[in-house]
C-alpha cells in the first residue's frame, strides 16, 4: 500500500533532500515533511517543491508531536552522518545519531498512525580487518566490531531498530546498510579523499572498494519508502575497484603512508580541515570492504544503475577533477624515449627516426 504522509529526516543534507524533492513529486503521496536541525539549502528547498520543512531536532521529544499531529503513516530516517564537521564535531554527531534514533524510536512506538519504518545504516556495521570473509552477506557476522565513532553508532542504532521491531512487530521495518556513496554532488569524507591533489594510502596495502552512486541511494530509499518490504539489505553497485585503481582514475598522486604513521596523518588532515577520517575508515583503506547484493536485486527487487567504476567515473567528471599531472605530456615522452632506444638497439635503421608529433628532443646522431 503507498504511503500517505511521509516523514524524511536529514533533509538539510544531499541524500534526504534529494529523497523528499522525489517523494513531492509523486502525486499518490499527499504529503510529505522533511525534518532537520537546520534549513536545508535554497537549491534544495526549490527542489524539495511540496515537501514542507519542519526545523525540529529529533533529539527532542518534539518530534513526536510531530509525527501524530501530521498523522504520519511512514517514517524515512536517513539521518545517519559519518561526517563530524558538518556535525558539529565527533561528539555531536553521536548524540545526533544514536540520542537521535532512540526519541524517533520511541516517537514511532507510541504512534497510532505509522505503519511503516525505513533506516538508513551503513556496511560499516561490519568493521575492517585481516580476517573479513571476500563478501559480507546480511548475514554475516563481523571478525571485529568498530571500536568507536560512526561504525559503532551504527551498531547501536540497528540494535535499537532490532528492540523496536520486537516491541512493535506491527510496524514493518526496512534496515539498508550503504557501502560508501559517491557522485558529483556528495559531501562525504570519501569525495574529499579523491579531490586531495596527493592521497595518502598504506604502505603496502591496496584495498578493494566498492561504491554506490548518490543517485542510485536515492532511489533505493525511494523504492523502500513506497513499498513494503521488511528486513537487511546490503546496498552497493556492482563490481570492486582497487583503492590504486581509483587514485589514478582519479589523476591523483597516492603518496604511501607506513601503517605506524596513518593515525598521525589523520590528525594533521583534520586539523587542516582537508579531510575528516575516522580510525574505523582508515581501517578500511588498509582492508577494504566488499558486500554481497544478491538480495537487494532478488528479494528487494532493486538493481543499481551505476557500477562501481562507473559511479566513481562520473564523480571525477562531475568535479571536474583534472589530473595532477600531465600524463599525455608524460606517455608522448616515454613513447619518444622508447621509440628512440628501438632504434639504437643492434639491427636497427642506422637512418634518422621519424618526428614525432610534439618531440623536441634532438635527433640523435646515427650509430658508426
Amino acid at each position: 500500500m503507498p504511503p500517505s504522509v511521509v516523514l524524511v529526516t536529514g533533509v538539510s543534507r544531499q541524500l534526504g533532500g534529494e529523497l523528499a524533492a522525489r517523494l513531492a513529486a509523486d502525486p499518490s503521496i499527499d504529503r510529505v515533511l522533511g525534518v532537520d536541525t537546520t534549513p536545508p539549502s535554497r537549491d534544495m528547498r526549490r527542489r524539495m517543491g511540496r515537501a514542507e520543512f519542519v526545523r525540529v531536532d529529533i533529539r527532542n521529544p518534539l518530534i513526536g508531536k510531530v509525527i501524530s499531529t501530521a498523522k504520519v503513516d511512514t517514517v524515512v530516517h536517513a539521518s545517519l552522518s559519518g561526517h563530524p564537521v558538518a556535525s558539529g564535531g565527533r561528539s555531536m554527531m553521536m548524540e545526533m545519531n544514536v540520542i537521535g534514533t532512540m526519541q524517533l524510536l520511541a516517537a514511532c512506538q507510541k504512534s497510532d498512525t505509522v505503519g511503516r519504518l525505513v533506516v538508513r545504516s551503513t556496511t560499516s556495521v561490519y568493521g575492517a580487518s585481516p580476517r573479513d570473509p571476500a563478501t559480507f552477506t546480511e548475514a554475516t557476522e563481523p571478525k571485529a566490531l568498530p571500536p568507536g565513532g560512526y561504525s559503532k553508532d551504527a551498531v547501536e542504532i540497528e540494535g535499537y531498530v532490532r528492540s523496536f521491531s520486537r516491541r512493535r512487530p506491527d510496524i514493518p521495518v526496512t534496515t539498508l546498510r550503504f557501502v560508501n556513496l559517491i557522485g558529483p554532488r556528495t559531501d562525504t569524507a570519501f569525495a574529499h579523499y579523491f579531490s586531495l591533489p596527493v592521497v595518502p594510502v598504506v604502505l603496502g596495502f591496496d584495498a578493494r572498494m566498492q561504491l554506490l552512486h548518490s543517485e542510485d541511494a536515492v532511489a533505493v530509499l525511494e523504492r523502500a519508502t513506497t513499498h513494503d518490504l521488511p528486513g537487511v539489505y546490503n546496498v552497493g553497485a556492482d563490481g570492486v575497484m582497487m583503492l590504486s585503481q581509483a587514485v589514478r582514475r582519479a589523476g591523483r598522486i597516492a603518496m604511501p603512508i607506513p601503517e605506524p604513521l596513518v593515525p598521525w596523518v589523520g590528525r594533521v588532515t583534520r586539523r587542516a580541515r582537508l579531510v575528516d577520517f575516522s580510525p574505523e575508515q582508515m581501517r578500511l583503506l588498509n582492508y577494504g570492504r566488499v558486500v554481497d547484493t544478491d538480495k537487494l536485486k532478488t528479494v528487494f527487487g532493486f538493481e543499481p544503475r551505476w557500477t562501481t567504476v562507473q559511479a566513481f567515473d562520473d564523480f571525477v567528471a562531475g568535479r571536474a577533477l583534472r589530473p595532477v599531472l600531465d600524463t599525455d605530456r608524460y606517455i608522448g615522452v616515454a613513447e619518444s624515449v622508447a621509440r628512440r632506444a628501438a632504434h639504437l638497439l643492434p639491427g636497427g635503421s642506422p637512418a634518422e627516426p621519424p618526428a614525432i608529433e610534439g618531440d623536441r628532443t634532438p635527433a640523435l646522431a646515427p650509430v658508426r
